[in-house]
């Protein structure tokens, strides 16, 4: 008799570029919430798809529990700008943060399936980003499922 032993990983990792040049590189969570929810969509469930991210000046580092930002910067939760494409098993979701949004000291991230409230899939935080109000961010965020 033959043991199988198959275990499902989901792995997250993002860059975050600064006006056109990379400043972070940096590994994230998948907390217990987003886990939930993709083992829900593979039975149907009608929760949306994951659309927005939002950042944040959290310091605290990330944990399976969490489902929201710490500190949320007001007004950045911000739709993808490209639709999610998936390759495989890793699915890549990007947004550009325009002149004005998500300004500040930024030291946290998020990808949620809702413009406010809804079910956050991944968190991370990372060494501080001064993104000014005239500077453009991109995430680009991936996420794996080996």
């Amino acid at each position: 008799m033959s043991n199988v032993n198959e275990q499902l990983e989901i792995t997250g990792h993002l860059q975050i570029c600064l006006n056109d040049k990379l400043v972070r590189d940096i590994p994230n969570l998948v907390v217990t919430a987003g886990k939930v929810f993709v083992a829900a969509r593979m039975i149907g469930t009608s929760a949306g798809v994951m659309s927005h991210m939002e950042v944040g000046t959290g310091t605290t580092n990330p944990a399976a529990g969490n489902t929201a930002l710490e500190s949320v910067v007001s007004s950045s939760r911000t739709a993808f700008t490209t639709s999610a494409a998936v390759s495989g098993a890793v699915v890549t979701y990007v947004t550009a943060f325009g002149a004005g949004v998500g300004t500040g000291a930024l030291t946290e991230a998020g990808i949620f399936n809702a413009s406010s409230g809804g079910t956050m899939l991944c968190r991370t935080e990372f060494d501080v980003v001064n993104k000014g109000s005239a500077d453009t961010m991109t995430i680009t965020w991936t996420v794996t499922v080996s």
